[in-house]
């Protein structure tokens, strides 16, 4: 497969700068693989699509304030995007990384120093004088690019979701931004199991795909935690006939990475599963764990993309992304949601 062959053309203006204040209020595509059908809903309809017995994963990482700006001795501007978290040196995207020595100090904004290292698997090490969280408690929200523009102080809760628990991510799992907790409480009302699953959102998402070859493509590694109790509520969920919705590209990847764990039949576990997953999901893939997907709308000729296509089929998606942009639906992190049942 030729990477061109997931581009679409995308007007500037439907890019979502801002999130809307009501997070449930955002709209809700819906695509129903079986009956090759589109419909138009609101977020908050989503709760009508689950069935007593059904199970909800979500992805419970934690937004760092992984953007750090500073400047060096020269007074040129430095940016650190951190891909990790960790004491005293971490990997991070350092702009601009080629004027930068090693062993160079840059004074960030809070007077703290980093000393700017070797080379890492994709970016530069970088050593702090001062612990990590004194370090983050200056830092910024890790916009994504496109969003073009500054973070503001409301980004703080409105990048973050609402069950988000463990800090490590640098960028947010965004089809979970548009739950509620009181729109979680209607779905456990109808008799919907809630379980979670941790993935440090990170450089293994986002990274742009640079082979026009799809296979050739390899993803970054990034950390996950896979509960004890999640893979047993999956398993029984399974048994009883019930579907497992997936929020996010991210859960997905860590649910069909211990797919052959999580869906064999009659096995209960107490083993905590943990570790680095770069799966590479793209079509052709054949999904053993998840039922439905619940998700955003992604950039073009990205690894999300790839995955959407490798769940609906690559022509669906499309004519469903062709409506979207129609219908001015608003796009990628901040915007709107879509369903694949």
């Amino acid at each position: 497969m030729r990477l061109s062959e997931f581009n679409y053309d995308l007007p500037k203006e439907l890019i979502a700068k801002y999130p809307l204040k009501e997070r449930e209020k955002c709209r809700l595509m819906v695509l129903d693989r079986e009956k090759r059908s589109i419909s138009h809903k609101t977020f908050e309809d989503i709760a009508g699509y689950f069935n007593k017995g059904d199970l909800l994963v979500l992805n419970d990482t934690k937004v760092i304030p992984a953007r750090l700006f500073g400047r060096r001795k020269t007074g040129g501007k430095v940016e650190l995007f951190l891909l990790e978290k960790k004491n005293p040196t971490c990997e991070a995207l350092v702009r601009p990384s080629g004027r930068l020595k090693e062993g160079e100090k840059v004074t960030l904004e809070s007077g703290a120093e980093a000393e700017v290292l070797g080379r890492g698997e994709v970016g530069r090490f970088v050593k702090f004088n001062r612990p990590i969280d004194e370090i983050l408690a200056s830092g910024h929200v890790p916009l994504p690019p496109y969003i073009d523009r500054l973070d503001e102080p409301d980004d703080r809760g409105s990048y973050q979701t609402v069950y988000a628990d463990k800090e490590g991510a640098t960028a947010s799992p965004t089809a979970g931004l548009h739950f509620t907790r009181k729109l979680l409480s209607r779905i456990a009302s109808c008799v919907v199991r809630i379980a979670y699953v941790t993935l440090h959102t990170n450089y293994g998402t986002f990274a742009p795909i640079k082979t026009e070859n799809v296979e050739s493509h390899k993803m970054h590694k990034e950390y996950f935690e896979l509960p004890a109790e999640t893979i047993n509520t999956i398993l029984e969920t399974k048994k009883n006939g019930g579907k497992v919705f997936a929020v996010g590209t991210t859960t997905t990847r860590v649910l069909e990475y211990c797919a052959d764990k999580i869906t064999h039949d009659a096995i209960r576990t107490t083993q905590y599963e943990r570790g680095y997953t770069d799966m590479y999901i793209y079509p052709g893939y054949k999904f053993k764990a998840v039922d439905h997907l619940i998700t955003n709308f992604h950039l073009p000729k990205s690894t999300l993309m790839l995955l959407v296509s490798a769940f609906a089929g690559k022509d669906f998606i499309f004519e469903a992304y062709r409506q979207a942009i129609e219908e001015k639906y608003r796009f990628f992190s901040y915007g709107d949601a879509m369903l694949i049942l």
